[in-house]
């Protein structure tokens, strides 16, 4: 069983609870963790349930990045919106530089999502 942290921009919420949705099966095999509001979401459009932590810009992804430091994420799917501007963008930028720095499977969007949770046993 993996741990997975889900987590998605505002305009990218529907595509990530869309894609949990067409995935639902597969992720009910893991643990899941996500950003507050991006968790709910996921819960309400799946029924699955998601540990929740704070909302991302009230420290939610710097909870993420904790959980991978400590070793307690194996996967983090981030769908990102690359048009916008992120008030939290330093918290956005630490989160992804963590996952690479501990060779965290990560995710950006929907292919890659789709990769990644096919390789997660």
């Amino acid at each position: 069983m993996a741990r997975i942290g889900l987590v998605a921009h505002d305009d990218k919420k529907d595509e990530l609870c869309a894609w949990a949705s067409q995935h639902k099966r597969k992720l009910g095999e893991h643990e899941l963790w996500a950003t507050g509001t991006t968790g709910g979401r996921v819960m309400a459009a799946t029924g699955l349930p998601v540990t929740l932590l704070k909302s991302g810009p009230l420290g939610g992804d710097q909870q993420l990045g904790a959980m991978i430091c400590e070793g307690r994420l194996d996967v983090l799917i981030f769908f990102i919106d690359p048009l916008s501007a992120q008030p939290h963008d330093v918290d956005v930028k630490a989160l992804t530089r963590l996952a690479t720095l501990y060779d965290v499977l990560l995710a950006n969007n929907k292919p890659t999502a789709d990769a990644v949770l096919a390789a997660v046993q």
